[in-house]
This record gives C-alpha cells, structure tokens and sequence, in this order.
C-alpha cells in the first residue's frame, strides 16, 4: 500500500511582491503601539496619584479608567501577533 502523504497548507507570503516591507511595517507598527500604551498608563498613573492626593476624586475616578484602558490596550496590542499566528495554525488544519 502506498502510504498517504500529508502536505501542510499555509499562506504563501513569498507571493506577495514586499511581503519582507510589510512584516517589518507591522512589526513597527506593534511597538509604537505598545510604546503608546505604556507612556498612556504612566500619564494616567501619575495623574491618578496626584488626583487622589489632592482629593480630587472625580479626576482620580478618570484617571483610573485611563489605567485599565492602558493596560487593555497593551495586552491586545502584545497579543495581536501571538493571536494572528494561532489563527493561521488553526487555518492550516482546516
């Protein structure tokens, strides 16, 4: 019996003409975006504390929002290409 051959199905990005010019433009564009996130969490931080300190409490409350948007926003920008490879994993054994 001839033994069946299993070929592994994945997108061919050597197709694309600056596939290399768009990886490393994605790349960019994740570290700006992480780079974002965590300076928005230091400004968000530091005027939380301030707020607090100063009994501002209404100014501390948006602050605080303004540190979960922070932190969210780092973890889906951190998680993006982790995410996009899964998918990609999960396509191939469609």
């Amino acid at each position: 019996m001839e033994q069946s051959r299993v070929t592994a199905v994945a997108p061919n990005f050597g197709a694309v003409g600056g596939a290399a010019d768009l990886r490393a433009i994605v790349g960019a564009l994740l570290t700006y975006g992480l780079i974002i996130a965590v300076l928005m969490l230091i400004v968000s931080a530091t005027a939380w504390a301030i707020a607090a300190g100063s009994g501002s409490w209404h100014t501390a409350q948006k602050a605080k929002l303004g540190c979960f948007v922070a932190l969210g926003g780092a973890a889906l920008t951190g998680a993006a290409l982790t995410w996009a490879n899964w998918l990609l994993g999960i396509g191939a054994h469609l």
